[in-house]
């Protein structure tokens, strides 16, 4: 039997639940197509059922009010409710006291939940997308193509897309090209003197030595090679440069701009000579500045807690002596 209880605590339950049904019916997508009677009779069936019955009262009793007009706020729109909003012109701008007036008008269609701000609302959306009786929609010419994107592209004419051109920006550019290549011609006068070559992880190193390298100074990261009879060794800055910048083996920050020099003189040995503020070590025997000391094959040299080790291209330098002693040999 229907419970009785349940029509008492609903008013229109009748058309109420007419409504509930035909928003199911329309907005709900079931695994195969239900007619609204059908969905009627599962609904009936369902709440006949003693145990539903009892636990959807209960449930609906204690749905806050606020959450039931928020659920009713939301129900579709019918057909009927839709043609009511489209007698109002696409070009006219209805205030709220418009749809009110609708909406008292015609109470009887407009579900009981509806107020002026949502017909409003829908109106504006229907406008949107030209639902409105009074709107019409431009069909696309038959016969004709259909302008797409590449098309479009093609079209454009580049010359005359001229980008403007700002004065202050070339400038910049201009002078730093010339900075750039300022550098580039520096680079390329100093790469004869010395070379920096930065040992593998893998430990497979290429040659030491070539025809073209005096001695190298080998660090934990990177080889100097020595490719003029002197060069100086130091810490590179914007305003002051130097054959040898140690900041490229670790932090160097201790080492003077022009930390000391070292040379070959024309009997074939290397002097080191320390000009900076702090000693250079070589062979754990410090040299203070102004002074110098004879650089031997695997001369260990510490600056500033930066070691290296000074190897010696001993066939060259041996070719080098020699040429000595026949010049000073010749009468």
């Amino acid at each position: 039997m229907f419970p009785g209880h349940l029509i008492s605590k609903s008013d229109s339950i009748d058309w109420s639940s007419r409504s509930l049904h035909l928003t199911v019916h329309r907005g709900t997508k079931f695994s195969c197509r239900f007619t609204l009677q059908e969905i009627q009779q599962r609904w009936y069936a369902l709440l006949y059922d003693s145990a539903v019955s009892r636990v959807a009262v209960q449930a609906m009793r204690n749905l806050h009010p606020e959450l039931i007009a928020s659920v009713q706020a939301r129900t579709l729109y019918s057909k009927a409710e839709e043609d009511l909003l489209g007698t109002i012109k696409s070009t006219s701008q209805p205030t709220l006291e418009v749809f009110q007036e609708l909406l008292e008008a015609n109470a009887h269609t407009f579900y009981s939940a509806r107020t002026a701000k949502a017909l409003l609302a829908h109106w504006q959306l229907m406008k949107q997308y030209h639902l409105l009786p009074d709107q019409t929609v431009q069909s696309l010419p038959r016969g004709e193509h259909v302008l797409n994107f590449s098309d479009a592209e093609e079209m454009i004419n580049d010359t005359e897309l001229i980008e403007q051109k700002d004065e202050l920006v070339d400038a910049e550019l201009i002078a730093a090209d010339r900075r750039n290549k300022r550098e580039i011609k520096v680079l390329e006068n100093e790469l004869n003197r010395w070379q920096v070559l930065v040992d593998s992880v893998t430990g497979v190193n290429p040659p030491d030595f070539d025809n073209q390298t005096l001695a190298i100074l080998r660090g934990r990261l990177v080889r100097y090679l020595m490719r003029s009879r002197e060069i100086t060794v130091g810490r590179s800055t914007k305003d002051h440069n130097v054959d040898v910048d140690l900041t490229l083996e670790g932090p160097a920050w201790k080492v003077s701009r022009r930390q000391g020099t070292i040379r070959l003189r024309n009997n074939g040995d290397f002097f080191l000579s320390s000009e900076g503020k702090r000693p250079i070590f070589v062979d754990s025997r410090p040299i203070l500045a102004g002074n110098k000391m004879k650089l031997n094959n695997n001369s260990v040299i510490e600056i500033a807690g930066l070691r290296f080790i000074f190897l010696i291209n001993q066939e060259l330098i041996s070719v080098i002596r020699q040429e000595v002693v026949k010049l000073n040999l010749k009468p």
